[in-house]
């Protein structure tokens, strides 16, 4: 909490001042250890070469609800589009990847709102007491394996050279295990939910790769190859002076 009321932290205005109205009564010792930790990490969420994205407005009043502990009434469109209404207690907020989640309990337990999809957010004057051993980083963990479970649909098992393993484990991280070796070569578990989703990711790599399972990676790795190939077959290499 310490860290959300520094001048650097990506907090919506109204929630950064409740927060220190809290830091503000705590005794003399512990408000000048906060205030300390606030100014002692700067949070730089953008990658080198991008801008950091505004927090959109509707995040920042839902968060402002998660810190006054006031229920929401949210207008929601599902997967389908069909909307819905429904009284929410907001608990968290999450962004990952450029986009926002709301971690809310509703009637029908805790559910996962993508706040892009949220057509309208009122919120009431109705307080609710949070859960007292709701952990929001441990409810997104949980939330995160149940969502990659879900996306690893497909496993292919690939060979390549040692010194080139940390470069894909990087790049998909838990999308790509160690599964041993294979003569000098180190053997892979990459998983996505398509094959054409893992053929994409590994079509750059090119012969320095080996694709052993399944056939259908195999298949679209050919396929967009053979596509390469028709596009450019023309090109001349430019030589290296």
């Amino acid at each position: 909490m310490f860290l959300l009321v520094g001048p650097a932290a990506s907090i919506a205005p109204d929630a950064k001042a409740a927060l220190r109205k809290l830091v503000r009564a705590l005794p003399q010792t512990f408000r000048e250890h906060a205030e300390a930790a606030a100014e002692a990490v700067v949070i730089d969420p953008a990658r080198w070469g991008q801008h950091v994205k505004d927090r959109p407005e509707l995040a920042q009043r839902l968060q402002d609800a998660v810190v006054r502990r006031l229920k929401v009434r949210l207008v929601y469109a599902g997967r389908g589009r069909d909307q819905s209404e429904r009284l929410v207690d907001p608990l968290g907020l999450v962004e990952k990847d450029d986009i926002w989640y709301l971690i809310a309990w509703t009637d029908k337990g805790q559910r996962t709102f993508r706040v892009e999809r949220v057509v309208s957010a009122e919120v009431t004057g109705e307080s609710f007491e949070r859960p007292a051993d709701f952990d929001l980083a441990e409810a997104w963990s949980e939330i995160v394996d149940r969502m990659e479970d879900r996306r690893s649909g497909l496993t292919a098992t690939v060979l390549m050279a040692e010194r080139h393993v940390w470069v894909m484990q990087d790049r998909l991280g838990r999308n790509c295990e160690v599964d041993g070796m294979d003569g000098d070569r180190v053997r892979l578990k990459i998983t996505a939910p398509t094959p054409l989703m893992i053929a994409q990711e590994l079509a750059g790599w090119g012969t320095s790769i080996e694709v052993v399972d399944p056939p259908s990676v195999q298949a679209e790795l050919a396929r967009l190859g053979s596509e390469l190939v028709s596009r450019y077959s023309g090109t001349q290499l430019c030589s290296r002076g």
